[in-house]
């Protein structure tokens, strides 16, 4: 097999461990760009090309997230990390809870060095002698990082699966009941402890802090009916599939806006996340 070959298997698994380290697709791009760079020098002499170009790949993670990291301190409302738009995976170890919203928050909370442990180690399967000469670490030190992960990420993970046309059922019934203003409908869909986060970064409006609770979120809807009616803005609203949840792309008179919805297992909507800065939906045009 070729250099670019070999790259080319890794390439879509690489994406998508850049993209679970850094929360940005376009971020994921260039850090998989840079390792085919590394790569293109190395390639020959190169054993294990999956594992090379996986720990290539990491600490090419680690560096941007030392910058990514003081961005956020100053980052207006809340984060979430850029929507990720794509079909049903068709690589069997790819699971859409580990691209959830939930899943990519919780690993916000890890240390960058838990965070590239548990990818690589749980994630990716590599050995702790592997995940070791990638980080500059010995094997128990990474035993110790991967088990403090764990801890911390053992609720990020859905405890149940909602089937697919289930869940496109509840996001189409949701934006039924938003443009028509059925305040008790949308009651109805809501879980309790429903949370609503919506990602404007300072350049689109947006709500400044996660809304937690149905009243709360039903609140703001009640708020955004009150200006005048939101949804007829929209000049198109697509149906897609945002970090394995359903979810619409709408385009406003302001431009774009992404809304991924994550049902409970009673069948309501838990969390709706929407992401608004354009920064982050530049990738969104085109897919």
């Amino acid at each position: 097999m070729s250099d670019l070959a070999a790259f080319e298997a890794e390439r879509p698994r690489l994406r998508r461990l850049a993209y679970r380290m850094l929360g940005s697709v376009s971020e994921a791009e260039d850090v998989v760009q840079d390792a085919w760079l590394r790569w293109d020098r190395a390639g020959q002499g190169v054993d294990n090309p999956p594992a090379w170009l996986a720990q290539t790949t990491t600490r090419l993670c680690l560096d941007r997230m030392k910058s990514a990291r003081a961005r956020r301190e100053t980052y207006v409302g809340p984060w979430l990390p850029e929507p990720l738009i794509e079909e049903e995976p068709v690589d069997p170890v790819v699971r859409a809870e580990d691209v959830s919203v939930a899943f990519l928050l919780a690993l916000e909370r890890l240390s960058p060095l838990e965070r590239a442990v548990f990818l690589l180690h749980d994630v990716f399967d590599q050995d702790y002698a592997q995940v070791g000469a990638a980080l500059g670490r010995d094997e128990a030190a990474c035993r110790q990082l991967a088990s403090r992960a764990r801890s911390h990420l053992k609720e990020a993970r859905p405890r149940y699966a909602v089937p697919q046309d289930q869940a496109l059922r509840l996001a189409a019934a949701f934006m039924t009941a938003s443009a028509s203003h059925d305040f008790e409908a949308l009651e109805n869909l809501l879980a309790k402890d429903a949370v609503l986060i919506s990602d404007g970064g300072g350049k689109r409006k947006a709500a400044l802090r996660p809304l937690v609770g149905r009243e709360d979120v039903i609140a703001l809807l009640r708020g955004l009916a009150w200006r005048g009616p939101w949804m007829t803005a929209l000049r198109g609203m697509r149906p897609a599939r945002i970090n394995g949840l359903a979810g619409v792309i709408l385009t406003n008179d302001d431009g774009l806006t992404t809304m991924a919805f994550e049902p409970d297992a009673e069948g309501r909507l838990a969390a709706i996340y929407v992401i608004r800065n354009p920064e982050k939906l530049r990738h969104v045009a085109g897919s």
